[in-house]
């Protein structure tokens, strides 16, 4: 038997473990080994089997480093169907987690007993595929239609109660999982229960209706995603077919999915979150201890600080100017642990426990001095955070770690308004911080490797995906941001329309287009942008002046009720303003500029070339060390699609000279602006790709 799975047997009862570190994923040994393990059962003297998962959970999935690569035998639904076809019956216990492929072994099973803690789930369409080994089949004749649509199509899983409660497992134990088995399989020999194979039930009803309003909601929601509407034809087909041929069916849908450039994206997106944070200059050094955060700051980003450090366990202590900012921030904070009350992230009394043992909002920066990190997240001004830093120097402990939330300001000269640089980084929050996953860590000049250590350490701890960068104006994310900002605002001195950008943009993918998240954000943020960097503004720069216009005007964008949109009772999403139009329109006068039509596939190409352009700088210059940390911070904080990888990998799939010979052709109208990268230059001559520098 292959040494991934143990064969036990105890009496009337078989043992099957799955033991396959670090995640019991679904590998070639393990496929074997199951069956292996059921055919010796089928000979053995027990009655009945238990198979269970070792260490922290059930099965986890499919092994993802296969995806891509020639199947080997035996394939996984070969496996599933293996069991359920056992002639003696078949037990799964389990805990931790059932996911994917790890839930469709579970439901060849005849009986399912989950602990609580554990969660079960079909994810299959996060990674840009459906489930491939019966998942579609046999999930809704135990649960449902309706519950395994929502399974399958927004990957999200269940918890063991809800299971239970859906009828996907049968009954909730207790303790530990083998141990919840072998009560459940005492019981079951008691009842004298035989084999009882998902595929005898009946098909669940077939709901046109339900299955139409599904495919409606998923095409409006999902933005060119394929895979959750791939996942619901298989549902339907079990409503419509009988079990083999929906299997049948199944196995077509997922094999097409295996050949979609979504599913490259995607599997890409996977790999790189685990691999971001694994970093040379920190490998092997060990990270400074925190228990007690300081934030300096309780606006809107440095409450969501405290609030995202609070719900990971830790203890805050804000500071404010006077005692009104200070009871403000606290009110904040009050208000975010609600909203997570409310989702049912976090208990009444755990909310209670954290607002009286757990945070401290307090006047001037003396209580500080315990912070093991303090984190600053004052007004964006050079000078008003070097006064910050002045004052933490005074008062802040040996080792404490002091981090900058700024966006955009140079590090190293923050660092320099005190008397110990290396302990001085920036951890550059997005906001909501308390919900965003993306935290760049900017490693300045003298940055201690281990402070570097502690910034991945504490970013993790908060659940964030961390990403190192270096220092140079808007670090990674918004130095890149400013780039592509521009390619579209000269789309719209050129006759684009913002709001046809925004429609073309969120047609790509984008939950958002750049002019619906300037309203978003406010157009007050832009324009003080502008003024900030008025100074390096070239004579040959394209300068969006109707965006100083409605910043004049007023029009700050949400907050305001208009911007470049308009937002009312009518239209709380906002709706185009003709207004804008007309400004925009005297601005192309005022430039002598005759308008001219785009296409949306030119105004994403557009786009797309300059993103990947500085995003090539950007790497190039070593502001982001590897490709994959430019996608990382694309993906995490700034809405780019995931099924298309990030830009670097999407600038991969469309080809480095495709995009490389366009930019040459933009230049010809404007070669101050397009001017191709050399790294992206040399990559497309080699026939090479970004992904071969992310080592």
């Amino acid at each position: 038997m292959a040494g991934t799975v143990h064969f036990e047997s105890r009496g009337r009862i078989a043992v099957i473990t799955v033991d396959h570190a670090p995640v019991n994923a679904l590998g070639r040994d393990v496929r074997a080994g199951l069956v292996e393990a059921i055919e010796r059962f089928e000979s053995d003297a027990a009655e009945i089997a238990v198979i269970h998962g070792a260490g922290r959970l059930f099965i986890g999935g499919a092994d993802i480093s296969e995806f891509g690569k020639p199947p080997q035998e035996p394939s996984l639904p070969d496996v599933v169907n293996r069991i359920e076809a056992c002639t003696k019956p078949v037990v799964a216990a389990i805990h931790g987690a059932a996911l994917g492929g790890g839930l469709e072994v579970a439901l060849g099973a005849h009986y399912r007993v989950v602990v609580p803690g554990a969660s079960l789930g079909l994810p299959e369409t996060k990674l840009g595929v459906i489930p491939g080994a019966g998942g579609t089949q046999r999930a809704p004749r135990l649960a449902g239609v309706e519950a395994t649509l929502d399974m399958v199509t927004t990957g999200t899983p269940v918890s063991a109660a809800r299971a239970v409660e859906m009828g996907l497992a049968d009954k909730l134990g207790q303790g530990e999982a083998l141990e919840a088995g072998l009560a459940y399989a005492e019981e079951l020999l008691a009842q004298g229960a035989g084999p009882r194979p998902v595929r005898a039930m009946d098909a669940p009803a077939h709901d046109a209706a339900l299955f139409e309003a599904g495919r409606s909601a998923l095409q409006k929601k999902l933005r060119g995603e394929v895979a959750p509407l791939a996942a619901l034809d298989a549902v339907e087909a079990t409503t419509k077919l009988s079990f083999d041929e929906g299997l049948a069916e199944e196995r077509r849908q997922f094999m097409k999915m295996m050949e979609t450039p979504q599913r490259a994206g995607l599997i890409h997106a996977f790999f790189i979150e685990r691999k971001v944070a694994k970093l040379p200059e920190i490998e092997g050094v060990a990270p400074r201890g925190f228990s007690q955060i300081g934030v300096i700051g309780g606006g809107t980003m440095g409450a969501g600080i405290a609030t995202a450090s609070l719900l990971r366990g830790l203890s805050v202590t804000l500071a404010e100017r006077d005692d009104d900012a200070a009871a403000r921030a606290r009110a904040t904070i009050e208000k975010n642990l609600a909203a997570a009350v409310k989702r049912g992230k976090l208990s009444e009394d755990k909310r209670d426990a954290i607002l009286s043992d757990a945070l401290s909002c307090v006047t001037g920066y003396d209580a500080l001095s315990g912070a093991d990190v303090i984190i600053e997240a004052v007004f964006e001004s050079m000078d008003v955070k070097k006064e910050v830093f002045r004052e933490l120097d005074r008062v802040a402990k040996p080792g404490a770690v002091l981090a900058t939330n700024t966006s955009y300001l140079d590090i190293d000269e923050i660092a320099q308004a005190t008397s110990r640089p290396a302990d001085v980084i920036g951890l550059h929050f997005f906001s909501p911080a308390h919900v965003m996953k993306l935290l760049e860590v900017v490693v300045a000049k003298e940055t201690a490797p281990e402070v570097t250590a502690t910034a991945f350490a504490l970013g993790k701890k908060l659940g964030k995906v961390s990403v190192r960068a270096g220092v140079c104006d808007g670090f990674i994310g918004n130095r890149i941001l400013a780039h592509y900002r521009a390619a579209a605002d000269a789309m719209i001195l050129d006759g684009a329309s913002p709001y046809q950008i925004d429609r073309a943009l969120r047609e790509f993918g984008f939950p958002m287009g750049p002019y619906q998240v300037g309203d978003l954000a406010g157009l007050d943020i832009g324009y003080m942008t502008r003024q900030r960097k008025a100074d390096q503004r070239h004579e040959k720069d394209r300068y969006p002046g109707w965006a100083d216009t409605l910043y004049e005007m007023g029009r700050l964008g949400q907050k305001t009720g208009r911007g470049y949109y308009i937002y009312d009772e009518e239209s709380p999403r906002g709706r185009p303003d003709p207004e804008v139009e007309e400004i925009i329109a005297r601005e192309r006068e005022k430039q002598g500029v005759t308008p001219r039509d785009f296409t949306d596939a030119e105004i994403v190409e557009r786009y797309m070339a300059a993103m990947v352009n500085e995003s090539a700088r950007v790497v190039e210059e070593g502001i982001a060390q590897r490709p994959l940390d430019v996608d990382v911070t694309l993906l995490y904080g700034y809405g780019f699609p995931r099924h298309r990888g990030g830009p670097m990998h999407h600038a991969d799939s469309e080809g480095l000279a495709t995009i490389r010979d366009r930019i040459r052709r933009y230049a010809e109208e404007d070669d101050h602006f397009w001017k191709v990268a050399p790294l992206l230059d040399r990559l497309a001559n080699e026939n090479s790709t970004f992904a071969s520098l992310n080592g």
